[in-house]
C-alpha cells in the first residue's frame, strides 16, 4: 500500500486533549493517524543564524518531519506573500492586500527549498497530499526536481472569484503552479466554480465534466488535471464524547456557576479580520437594544485565541474588539451581569466541546470562510435531548451543508440580532429536529469520508496516468515491430 505524505505550511504540535488547533491541523491529523505516514512542514521555529536541519520524530503511526525557517524566509514567504497578499485576497478583502515583488520571490524560493528538503525522504510509490495557500507552487517545485509521484492539493480557504484574484499581480503564475498538481480539492462547489471560471476566461483553458459525477477534467497551461469539491468534516461522535467528559471539568462548572441560569451565546474564532468579529459584537448589542427582555438573561462568550500577533492588521482587530466589548459592557452591564465575556486565550478541545454543549446558541458568522469547523463542532457537541441552535454565516463553507442552522448575512446587523432572538426563543421540538438533521449530515461526511474521497480520486488519477503511459508504450513497441517487418532484406 502506498504511503501517505502530508505537506502543510505548519506541522501543528497536536496532542490528544491538548490545546485546540485550527481546522487544517485537526483535519489533517485525524486523517493521517488512521492510515499512518509522514507529515512534513515548518516547525514554527524562526532562526536568525545557522542552517535549518530536518527533525524527524516518530509518534505512533505518524512520522513528523519538521524544519525551521530563516528570518528572511519567514518574513517574505509567511508574513509577506502568504498572509499579507494571499490571505486577504482569498477572503475577498482586496482592500487589505499588500504586495511586494520580493515577497513573491521569497514565497517561490521557500516553496522550492522545502520541496528540496522533502525529496530525499520520498519513496517511489508515496502519494503526496499538499495543503493550503502557503504551498501553491510546491508541486511545480517537486516536478522540477524530477518527482513523478502522484501529488494532490487541498485548499482550506475560499478560492476567490476571478475579478478578485486578478488583484493579486502574479495571479497567472499562481494558477499555472496549481495546474502542476494531479488533483485539486476545494471546500465547496462555489470555490470550484470560481477556479473553473478563471481557467476558462483568464487562462484560455477548458473544463470537461464528461457527464460523470466524479472530478472535473481541467486542461490548462499544457497540463491535464482533475478538480472537485471535498468538504472537510469532523468526527461528531468523538466530539460528543469530549463534550460529555469536559462537562465535569472545573472551567465548565465555573462557567455554569457564573451564568446563574442565564442563557449563553458562544463563539470561538482565531483573532482575524475575516471572522466578522466586530459585526458580531454589534449584532449582540442590537439584540440588547431591541429585545430588552433579554437584558440580564443572556451572556455572550467570545473566545478569540491570538494569531499572527506580529502583523499590524491583527493587532488592530484585537484593539478594536477590546474597545467594542468595553463599550458594550459599559452601556449594558449591571452589578451582577457582564454582557460580553471576551477571552483572548486558547483552551483544550475537551473544554471547548463542553462549553459548546453548555451554550444555547452557537454564533458563527465569518465574513468569508473556507469551511469553519467550529460550526460543525458546535452541532456535534450538543445534547440531542436539549440541543442549542446554530446561527451561521451564509459565507462559511459549512452553510452549504448545515441547513438546520439559522443562516445569516454577517454584514446585516439587524438580521443577525433577529436570528439571535429567534434562536434564544426556539421551541424544543424545532431545536431537536434541526439538530437531528444536521447530525445526519455530519456523520455522513466526516473526516474519514473527506480523506477517503480525495485519496480515491487521487489514486484514480494515478491509475489513468499509468494506463496512458502503458498504452503509449504499447503503441511505440507495435510501431517498432511494424518497422522491423517492413525493413527490406539485405
Amino acid at each position: 500500500m502506498s504511503r501517505l505524505i502530508i505537506v502543510s505550511n505548519r506541522v501543528a504540535p497536536i496532542s490528544e486533549g491538548g490545546p485546540a488547533a485550527g481546522g487544517l491541523a485537526v483535519g489533517v491529523y485525524d486523517a493521517l493517524k488512521e492510515t499512518g505516514g509522514m507529515w512534513f512542514g515548518w516547525s514554527g521555529d524562526v532562526l536568525s543564524s545557522g542552517q535549518p536541519q530536518i527533525k524527524v520524530e516518530e509518534r505512533g503511526p505518524v512520522t513528523f518531519a519538521t524544519i525551521a525557517l530563516m528570518r528572511r524566509d519567514y518574513d517574505q514567504y509567511y508574513r509577506g506573500f502568504s498572509n499579507a497578499t494571499l490571505w486577504p485576497a482569498f477572503h475577498y478583502r482586496a482592500d487589505l492586500l499588500q504586495y511586494d515583488r520580493h515577497d513573491f520571490e521569497g514565497y517561490c524560493r521557500v516553496n522550492a527549498w522545502l520541496a528540496q528538503q522533502l525529496v530525499p525522504l520520498l519513496r517511489d510509490d508515496d502519494v503526496i497530499w499538499v495543503h493550503d495557500y502557503h504551498l501553491i507552487p510546491f508541486a511545480q517545485a517537486l516536478r522540477a526536481a524530477g518527482v513523478k509521484n502522484r501529488i494532490g492539493f487541498f485548499l482550506h480557504i475560499p478560492f476567490p472569484a476571478s475579478q478578485v484574484l486578478l488583484a493579486v499581480p502574479p495571479h497567472r503564475e499562481l494558477v499555472e503552479a496549481l495546474c502542476s498538481f494531479d488533483l485539486l480539492g476545494f471546500q465547496t462547489a462555489p470555490d470550484l466554480r470560481a477556479f473553473c471560471d478563471y481557467i476558462v476566461n483568464e487562462a484560455n483553458g477548458s473544463v470537461d465534466n464528461a457527464g460523470s459525477s466524479g472530478p472535473l477534467t481541467v486542461h490548462a497551461f499544457g497540463r491535464t488535471l482533475r478538480a472537485a469539491a471535498y468538504p472537510i468534516g469532523v468526527y461528531p461522535d468523538e466530539i460528543a464524547e469530549l463534550a460529555k467528559a469536559g462537562e465535569r471539568g472545573k472551567p465548565v462548572r465555573t462557567m455554569k456557576a457564573t451564568l446563574h441560569s442565564r442563557k449563553l451565546i458562544m463563539s470561538v474564532d482565531r483573532l482575524d479580520y475575516s471572522k466578522g468579529l466586530v459585526e458580531r459584537f454589534r449584532a449582540f448589542e442590537r439584540l440588547l437594544e431591541h429585545a430588552t427582555a433579554q437584558r440580564n438573561k443572556v451572556s455572550f462568550l467570545q473566545i478569540a485565541p491570538p494569531t499572527r500577533a506580529d502583523m499590524h492588521a491583527y493587532q488592530d482587530i484585537r484593539l478594536q474588539l477590546e474597545g467594542e466589548s468595553g463599550r458594550i459592557n459599559g452601556r449594558f452591564a449591571e452589578l451582577d451581569w457582564t454582557p460580553i465575556l471576551y477571552i483572548h486565550k486558547q483552551y483544550e478541545r475537551s473544554v471547548l466541546a463542553a462549553l459548546f454543549r453548555t451554550a444555547h446558541v452557537g454564533y458563527v458568522t465569518p465574513l468569508r470562510d473556507g469551511m469553519n469547523l467550529v460550526a460543525k463542532e458546535y452541532v456535534s457537541a450538543q445534547d440531542p435531548e436539549n440541543p442549542g441552535v446554530l446561527v451561521l454565516s451564509r459565507f462559511a463553507g459549512a452553510a452549504q451543508e448545515l441547513e438546520g442552522a439559522l443562516i445569516v448575512n454577517p454584514v446585516d446587523i439587524d438580521g443577525m440580532a433577529e436570528a439571535l432572538a429567534t434562536a434564544l426563543q426556539m421551541p424544543l421540538a424545532e431545536r431537536q429536529a434541526r439538530h437531528r438533521d444536521m447530525m445526519v449530515q455530519l456523520r455522513e461526511n466526516n473526516v474519514s469520508v473527506w480523506r477517503d474521497n480525495f485519496m480515491r480520486d487521487l489514486q484514480a488519477v494515478g491509475a489513468r496516468v499509468k494506463a496512458a503511459k502503458s498504452a503509449k508504450s504499447k503503441v511505440v513497441t507495435a510501431g517498432k515491430k511494424r518497422a522491423v517487418r517492413k525493413k527490406p532484406a539485405v
